[in-house]
């Protein structure tokens, strides 16, 4: 799913360039982004989302699953599933000069992909990428505050994109047909929506949403900022600064 361009209902946001006194506050920083691509139609997946359920609960990285659509001829048609988190999985397939994609498959920090049932795999990786200069790079905070949500972009180099991603926090399916018939599967951070709400070029940048822009998303549990680098129009990059803003903190 490629972030949809900047849209006329996003001119509600207000977006301010450079230094500014509303700053968010500090949080803890992310080691990185996880993203899973799955699937409740998917027999190999379910190690993979009670994974994916791990990183989310530890809270040490930003946790994303993306339910894809292809495997519903299977006979389940996953209950959380878009073609535009199917068309964000091609669309890395093609970053990463493959020709087709799988699940379950862990992308992380936009970089390189793993199998996404492999916790010890993904958490040596995430580890390790900041040493090799491939970490979150940038800081990137949220918070709510009054009837805003407050989002601050530090400064570094380059460009990116500054996307949001909308996710339900938990949700327990009951899968009644295809590979998993029988299974009962619990799902965190399923995104239902994504994106671009501005560009960052360098600069430190702050941009304020109305604070319910959270309850307009449909089932949305809370939200994560992704500062992604572009290879092309359509053709996601590296991610060098993440943050999430979930449970509580997102129904203030």
């Amino acid at each position: 799913m490629m972030p949809r361009p900047y849209i006329p209902e996003c001119l509600a946001i207000l977006l301010m360039l450079g230094a500014s006194t509303a700053h968010a506050q500090e949080a803890e920083k992310p080691q990185g982004v996880v993203e899973l691509f799955t699937s409740q139609g998917c027999s190999s997946c379910p190690p993979a989302d009670k994974a994916l359920e791990t990183l989310a609960r530890e809270g040490k990285v930003v946790a994303l699953s993306y339910h894809v659509d292809y495997w519903n001829y299977l006979g389940w048609a996953d209950t959380l599933a878009s073609k535009d988190n199917t068309e964000r999985q091609y669309a890395y397939a093609r970053m990463f000069g493959r020709n087709g994609v799988y699940t379950p498959q862990a992308v992380l920090n936009g970089r390189e992909h793993v199998n996404g049932a492999d916790l010890s795999t993904i958490r040596q990786r995430i580890a390790a990428m900041p040493k090799e200069g491939n970490g979150l790079e940038v800081p990137v905070d949220i918070e709510v505050k009054n009837d805003e949500l407050r989002i601050r972009v530090g400064p570094g180099e380059g460009k990116a994109n500054i996307v949001i991603a909308y996710f339900e926090r938990e949700r327990t399916i009951n899968i009644d047909k295809g590979e998993n018939r029988g299974k009962t599967v619990n799902y965190w951070h399923a995104v239902t929506d994504m994106e671009t709400i501005g560009m960052w070029e360098g600069k430190e940048t702050n941009l304020v949403l109305p604070a319910d822009m959270l309850k307009k998303k449909k089932k949305a549990g809370g939200c994560a900022v992704l500062l992604q680098r572009m290879k092309s129009a359509d053709t996601p990059g590296a991610i060098v600064g993440a943050t999430v803003l979930s449970g509580d903190k997102a129904s203030r």
